[in-house]
């Protein structure tokens, strides 16, 4: 689904009253959606609804009247004097009969429930003074809250913590979710969220051209790659992935593993004949060959067959593994670059720039976490607050030339010509040793049945979350594998295909 940044949104709202909805039916519709939210998070004590001046609180005023209407116990506290009002909002007041209450944490009271119709998306300086005292007294309160648009204190299209933002239970959007319910912080004080219909019709967004979208089946189900009932593991490409030396080999099989579990048809592991021994003990349905050197990797990849690798997984930092990733990038393989590969490169990110561009090769994957980011783009990483998590991964893809994977919670691809995904299904327990290097590998084996790279990359962050949720709390990196085809069951299965 598309995801609307606050200025993509006012876009979709004016393009439908331009064709002849006025605004107050949009907020009609809105303040319904939040009355029949607010009636099936709490079904029965007085609500009280915080308002702020905006056409959030002319939302928040619909629904008062609606849940009145049913018989609520209803009160609501305004930011401003009733008659400050302007437009739609004020058109909504109108529909209120009873007075309001002063903008005080203390009228807050014991309610069953708080609806914020304080900010909602369009919040862009820090929130200071009475309005914060309020949000902090709404969180302190105790009552389960839900957030009308987006919780007060957050910023729409970067997710960020204006100040201080409220905690909400449950959170009722309009038409498409902003970048704020999927990134951190943000989304962790959406709870969950509703995406409520109102009226806007889905045309807008062809005028619009959303580059964004949250990362699940539907952005990219049309790439996935099923097998052909007539096909053969050749077909479906060959993972060469690398191993480190004989202490640090366990990376780079959870990698080959998992580019056999996403579907490639063959993989072989470029093993240096120190650690041979042990890989090919250690492996079954994954090949291994011996390569010490750059001209010995050079030389295998002269086979065609090879049409992606992975670097970096327990490969070292260091000459030998740029010289690797220049090999590969020169005999124009698709390629996944993680951990070491990115490392190695980080006392002259441009050579890997360039070395990427100079290869004309548009199926080149960057996974780096938060802390491997800024050895590449120091300019770009998180200690810029002024910067989204999603700018800074567009930022980075355009310069770089590849598709951007920056893991986390919130994990965001990004491919150079600004086409983006945000994940929101990842569970806390993936985060553990050796989870990212199955995620090098799944990306990898999808690369190699052709998905282009920024489906393949979103397709693998997805499944990487899905097969940490198949395998539950206490998950270690060597599950992921074995919960795959269970994700791929699911996928068939949202896909409409046989099995």
């Amino acid at each position: 689904m598309e995801v609307l940044t606050t200025a993509e949104m006012q876009r979709a709202d004016q393009l439908t009253i331009a064709a002849g909805t006025p605004g107050f039916k949009l907020m009609l519709s809105a303040g319904q959606a939040v009355a029949d939210a607010a009636h099936a998070l709490v079904e029965e004590g007085p609500i009280l609804i915080v308002a702020g001046p905006g056409n959030n609180g002319g939302d928040g005023f619909v629904a008062a009247a609606e849940l009145a209407a049913q018989g609520r116990e209803v009160s609501i506290i305004l930011m401003c004097e009733r008659d400050q009002l302007q437009g739609d909002a004020a058109s909504a007041a109108r529909g209120w009969k009873h007075p309001v209450l002063p903008f005080n944490p203390q009228a807050i009271g014991r309610p069953a429930l708080i609806i914020d119709a304080l900010f909602g998306a369009g919040l862009s300086r820090p929130v200071d003074g009475e309005a914060r005292a309020m949000i902090e007294a709404i969180n302190a309160n105790g009552a389960p809250v839900l957030a009308v648009d987006l919780p007060s204190g957050i910023n729409g299209t970067s997710g960020a913590v204006m100040g201080a933002a409220v905690n909400a239970t449950e959170t009722v959007t309009f038409f498409r979710k902003k970048p704020a319910h999927l990134l951190l912080p943000g989304r962790m004080h959406c709870g969950h969220v509703r995406v409520a219909d109102i009226g806007i019709e889905a045309q807008v967004l062809d005028e619009i051209a959303p580059l964004t979208f949250e990362n699940d089946p539907d952005a990219w189900g049309a790439a996935f790659p099923v097998p052909r009932i007539d096909g053969h593991k050749y077909a479906r490409g060959h993972v060469l992935a690398v191993s480190g030396d004989a202490a640090a080999t366990g990376a780079a099989r959870l990698a080959a593993r998992g580019s056999l579990r996403a579907g490639a048809g063959l993989v072989t592991l470029a093993s240096p004949r120190d650690a041979l021994a042990i890989n090919a003990a250690a492996l079954t349905a994954v090949m291994v060959r011996p390569v010490d050197t750059a001209i010995e990797f050079g030389e295998l990849l002269g086979d065609k067959r090879y049409n992606t690798c992975i670097i970096g997984p327990g490969a070292g930092v260091g000459e030998r593994t740029c010289d690797l990733v220049h090999t590969a990038l020169n005999a124009r393989r698709h390629l996944v670059l993680d951990a070491d590969a990115l490392t190695s490169f980080a006392a002259n990110p441009a050579r890997l720039f360039e070395s990427i561009t100079s290869s004309h090769d548009n199926a080149v994957v960057l996974t780096p976490h938060e802390g491997e980011f800024p050895r590449l783009f120091s300019d770009l990483s998180n200690k810029f607050p002024g910067r989204s998590k999603l700018e800074r991964v567009r930022a980075a893809a355009e310069r770089c030339g590849a598709v951007v994977l920056l893991k986390g919670p919130d994990t965001t691809i990004a491919a150079p010509d600004g086409r983006a995904t945000i994940a929101a299904n990842a569970p806390p327990w993936l985060a553990t040793a050796g989870a990212g290097d199955v995620l090098a590998g799944i990306i990898a084996g999808l690369l190699a049945q052709g998905v282009p790279a920024f489906e393949a990359a979103s397709i693998g962050v997805w499944m990487h979350g899905e097969a940490a949720r198949e395998a539950g709390p206490g998950l270690i990196a060597e599950d992921l594998t074995e919960t795959l085809p269970a994700v791929h069951r699911r996928i068939y299965d949202a896909l409409g295909v046989e099995y």
